[in-house]
């Protein structure tokens, strides 16, 4: 192992402000794009991560001008791959852009059929699971297929470096959305344990800063998740059927009632990894144990 993560990195909670490139190790750096909102937190953070004598670039954001131009502006050698984590408007769209002014190989799972996704992104090589990428002497990206908040999510492995970007499979300071049906349950929490085998130093996420702690972030989140779960299955065992706004307003009464709409559809997610594991079933919109 060349050099640990830890050693070359500033605090993990180094401060987003967007459009500022933060230098995160001596070979990795964000941009966080100025798209903050109720959905992205901070912003769509990109990173570039520098190879010998060129970049490689995970997640471009949204096709906004003055951030693609930022993270041309930081690349001291040219672009010549460009990586996404998957495919939601917030993440790829910069994609075709940046790759008409650099050339850069674009390399990601595509998602043409779900609703709610970048149809634009094309990649030019569909990355299998598995797969390293490398980008020079003893350094390389290892691609983790983390399939749960969409169908195509891919979390990459910088090596030796220890360092996991996590697009949205994992992000800082809150929860993410799983919104059926390219949205799954099921899949979102074995992803969740398989990274758990993973020798992590520490994860850089598509939203927020680095997480430091990677291991207790993983539990934490499958703890959240079964919790939820189990939450639910309460509240069917607790009365007749139910539709999904009743079930909204027992089981997220920590989420206030203007994220209902949105509690709803993961509600829905944990609904049906339930039916398939045989707890719960549906009878016209209503729901029983």
């Amino acid at each position: 192992m060349s050099h640990q993560f830890g050693k070359h990195m500033p605090a993990a909670d180094l401060p987003i402000r967007p459009g500022e490139p933060m230098r995160l190790s001596r070979r990795v750096w964000r941009v966080t794009c100025g798209n903050a909102g109720m959905m992205t937190g901070p912003g769509t953070n990109s990173y570039l991560i520098a190879g010998t004598d060129e970049w490689t670039l995970i997640d471009p954001g949204p096709a906004h001008t003055s951030h693609l131009r930022a993270l041309q502006a930081l690349s001291a050698a040219p672009i010549r791959r460009i990586l996404v984590t998957h495919t939601h408007p917030d993440h790829s769209p910069g994609a075709a852009a940046l790759q008409n002014r650099t050339g850069a190989v674009l390399l990601g799972r595509s998602n043409r059929t779900a609703c709610g996704q970048d149809c634009s992104f094309v990649p030019q090589r569909e990355l299998a699971d598995g797969e390293r990428i490398t980008l020079g002497p003893e350094t390389a990206l290892r691609v983790i297929h983390t399939p749960g908040h969409a169908s195509n999510h891919l979390c990459y492995l910088l090596e030796p470096d220890r360092l996991l970007f996590t697009g949205d499979h994992i992000i800082q300071g809150s929860t993410v959305l799983i919104d059926p049906p390219d949205g799954d349950m099921a899949c979102y929490i074995t992803s969740l344990e398989r990274l758990l085998r993973e020798d992590l130093a520490a994860l850089a996420p598509g939203h927020g800063t680095l997480i430091a702690r990677p291991h207790d972030a993983l539990r934490a989140l499958i703890a959240h998740r079964l919790r939820r779960e189990a939450q639910v299955l309460a509240a069917l065992r607790g009365g007749g059927p139910a539709d999904l706004t009743a079930l909204v307003a027992q089981v997220y009464t920590d989420v206030l009632p203007a994220l209902h709409p949105l509690a709803a559809r993961s509600l829905l997610a944990h609904l049906l990894k339930l039916q398939a594991d045989g707890f719960a079933h549906q009878d016209q919109g209503y729901w029983s144990p």
